[in-house]
């Protein structure tokens, strides 16, 4: 049952450890608001990026002009375009210049699985990419008052990232049972 509570999530939620932040996220809500209409649904499925040696990760190669984002402030986006024609959204943590996110695989809205399909539901693309999670930019995440279980979170590991070598065996991605 969600409750009545709608607290947009501050920075300081996103300021924290990415396995623990990745974790914390899922009952959370995205909301996608776009002039009058909202587009929202509970986060189901994620996936995290941790530090400069996750060779998984964008910023493996240092500060590059697309991963620079991940070296900022936490609680703002990175968007990315993935084999040039899915956009992937990801949420900054930790502190700045410390590159990690965690990026949204799922979504409770119409069967919204994989990062592509969430970022069409969403309409989501560039344009929101460095702007901070809040309502001004449109694009925020809520917490509702949900309460995952933690033994109902299944752990597994990333998806499309075999060249990754020992890091693509980290169990970092995360998803509610179902």
């Amino acid at each position: 049952m969600v409750a009545r509570l709608r607290r947009i999530l501050r920075s300081d939620f996103y300021n924290r450890p990415t396995l623990t932040v990745a974790k914390a996220l899922l009952g959370k809500f995205l909301v996608r608001k776009i002039g009058h209409k909202k587009i929202e649904g509970m986060i189901t499925e994620v996936e995290a990026y941790v530090g400069p040696n996750d060779r998984a990760s964008h910023a493996s190669r240092g500060r590059t002009p697309r991963a620079e984002i991940m070296f900022g402030p936490a609680g703002h986006w990175y968007v990315y375009l993935v084999y040039g024609m899915h956009y992937c959204l990801n949420i900054v943590t930790e502190r700045k210049g410390y590159p990690a996110a965690v990026l949204i695989r799922a979504v409770a809205a119409d069967g919204v699985i994989g990062p592509g399909k969430v970022c069409r539901y969403f309409k989501i693309d560039r344009q929101l990419n460095q702007k901070p999670a809040t309502w001004a930019s449109g694009l925020w995440i809520e917490d509702r008052g949900i309460k995952i279980n933690p033994g109902g979170v299944v752990r597994g590991r990333r998806v499309g990232v075999d060249y990754a070598g020992k890091w693509r065996d980290k169990k970092w991605r995360f998803s509610i049972a179902a």
